[in-house]
């Protein structure tokens, strides 16, 4: 990958910044085993968000995530009453912060590259989101999917955040652990950061990335050798 005309780096914040993996704790006082559970809710709502894209049936990222919850619990036969489900539903708002991430951002500040965060979430979850990560003072903005009405890969939602940070879109790394992102990123002209936090292989059938990472303080580096 050519860094070398790099302006802004924008980062996915689910399973990218911070861990949806933590919800499990949540589940674990409701479910024998909650990993299972966990893995379904989580795959089910990025399914709901790319079919709401093609089937023009947008909702909030928070309401996409209710309705994946609902349907793991249920696939599951676990049986909660609402606030109960609501509770589980909250954990969103202070999800694990990954150990690399303050660091990393503050790399890019130092190296004069601007960082926002991309995200499906809506702005009330990325405003929590960073206020429990604590990197409110390291980001220029965030930019969220409600804005546009659209879901990752959608290229309307990257195009969109070129707009917002001023930056032409050829310009913009685009940091992500999700296969989908980084490949919805490249489609639309930024540069594709695969995060590789180890958990599952990258998938090929599409493409590479332009570059592999496997700590968010690697990215300051790779633009900057």
């Amino acid at each position: 990958m050519d860094a070398s005309g790099i302006e802004t780096v924008t980062f996915d914040s689910y399973s990218t910044l911070v861990d949806v993996d933590a919800v499990e704790e949540a589940l674990a006082d409701v479910v024998d085993d909650p990993r299972p559970v966990s893995r379904h809710w989580r795959s089910r709502s990025l399914l709901y968000t790319m079919v709401a894209n093609e089937v023009d049936a947008y909702d909030t990222f928070y309401a996409m995530n209710r309705a994946a919850l609902e349907h793991a619990l249920e696939s599951h036969g676990v049986d909660l009453a609402a606030d109960e489900r609501e509770a589980i539903l909250e954990t969103y708002h202070e999800l694990r912060v990954f150990d690399d991430v303050r660091q990393g951002i503050e790399s890019l500040r130092e190296a004069g590259v601007d960082p926002y965060v991309l995200s499906n979430g809506d702005p009330e979850m990325l405003a929590s989101m960073v206020d429990h990560a604590g990197i409110d003072d390291l980001l220029a903005d965030t930019i969220s999917a409600d804005e546009v009405g659209t879901f990752k890969p959608n290229a309307a939602l990257y195009r969109h955040a070129a707009a917002r940070t001023g930056t032409p879109i050829d310009r913009i790394a685009h940091v992500s652990a999700g296969f989908f992102d980084v490949l919805g990123a490249r489609h639309a002209g930024m540069t594709g950061v695969w995060l590789d936090r180890g958990k599952v292989p990258w998938d090929g059938f599409a493409g590479a990335p332009d570059a592999v990472v496997t700590d968010i303080r690697e990215v300051a580096d790779l633009l900057t050798r």
